[in-house]
């Protein structure tokens, strides 16, 4: 068996430690005599499972009493719509567009309601974060929308915008768990958890209780409904079983390396070496805005669309899974998410060099 390094933007690397216990227990999970996958969502085992997942999230993030944690299916995507279908009460709505992802969040919440789009950096390619300290929020609004880690071009709101008291919802995606959080300054905190806590196919949101209600938009499904999920503590309907069992070992996984200042303070060493060498390099340049470089996803190009390309062919040759960078801006992009030991930036740094030379 060889283990690649693989800098996938998600689905992602995840603990060697994790995936030993899942296979050490994939045919017999604790003397049931069977896998995870193939047990009821609502036997003992699973509820046992379940119960015990949502219990070390809550110590990792310090989750109040008065928010609920629902371990929900369809990814992030799905609650561009769910979002505005359970808040949209006044059918009014801020976004900050940083990227990609919260400009499609807005474009689907326009089906629903007004989106007043407040602040926005796609006049440069989403390559920084705009001040966000004084924003033109709309006095009807519901609630006011980010995506905190812009995957694709690698930013990170390093403050919180200032929502002049109205709620705040954050798609934290791509660095769910990678530091401490404030849970209480937001009113949704959600994400896919393919790219930093588990496989493709759940979606956490963590949502404070007042804003989960009857009160929906007409024709809004069940299964879309905040209230549906929480009144049956996830167990409306067959949850991503399999899923949530893998998240709650990452879970274990945080809070036996010494939870989220401790991956914090790696993330922050991981990101240093990198971001150390791209600011030295005289080949390969950083894309992100300095002052709003993410810890977990670091796009970078040499400038030429065919160096780039043999950058690609050449790290995947010696190892390097996944640099290649999203469709949409080409270049290249590594994601350092959790999981990624320190071992494996510097082995990348190392290769970044020997092509540097190489190819100058």
């Amino acid at each position: 068996m060889k283990r690649v390094y693989n800098f996938s933007a998600g689905p992602a690397v995840l603990p060697v430690e994790v995936l030993e216990e899942a296979a050490a227990e994939m045919l017999d999970y604790q003397g049931t005599g069977m896998s995870v996958m193939e047990m009821s969502h609502r036997s003992k085992a699973f509820e046992g499972i379940i119960t015990e997942a949502e219990q070390d999230l809550r110590d990792l993030l310090n989750i109040p009493d008065n928010y609920k944690v629902l371990f929900l299916q369809g990814g992030a995507s799905q609650q561009f719509a769910e979002i505005p279908m359970n808040l949209m009460k006044n059918k009014t709505a801020d976004y900050i567009v940083t990227g990609q992802w919260a400009k499609k969040a807005a474009q689907e919440a326009a089906k629903y309601g007004r989106v007043n789009k407040i602040a926005s950096s796609e006049d440069k390619t989403f390559s920084y974060i705009p001040d966000c300290s004084d924003l033109p929020i709309d006095e009807d609004a519901d609630y006011v929308y980010i995506c905190e880690n812009n995957t694709i071009y690698g930013t990170k709101f390093k403050e919180l915008p200032n929502t002049k008291g109205k709620t705040l919802v954050a798609d934290v995606s791509s660095c769910f768990l990678s530091e401490p959080v404030d849970v209480t300054k937001y009113g949704v905190i959600y994400g896919g958890v393919q790219k930093n806590i588990g496989p493709a196919g759940t979606v956490i949101v963590i949502i404070r209780e007042d804003l989960i209600t009857e009160d929906v938009l007409p024709g809004t499904p069940t299964m879309l409904q905040y209230k549906t999920h929480a009144d049956a503590k996830s167990l409306y309907n067959t949850p991503p079983a399999y899923g949530i069992y893998i998240c709650g070992k990452v879970f274990k996984w945080l809070k036996n390396m010494g939870g989220l200042e401790v991956m914090k303070a790696r993330n922050e060493k991981k990101a240093a070496l990198l971001y150390g060498f791209l600011d030295e390099s005289r080949l390969f340049k950083g894309t992100a805005a300095k002052k709003d470089r993410s810890l977990m996803n670091v796009p970078f190009v040499t400038g030429s669309e065919e160096l780039d390309a043999k950058f690609v062919k050449e790290s995947k040759e010696a190892g390097f899974e996944n640099l290649k960078g999203h469709r949409s801006v080409g270049g290249m992009r590594a994601s350092i998410y959790n999981a990624m030991p320190y071992e494996g930036v510097e082995a990348l740094v190392t290769f970044m060099k020997k092509f540097e030379k190489e190819n100058l």
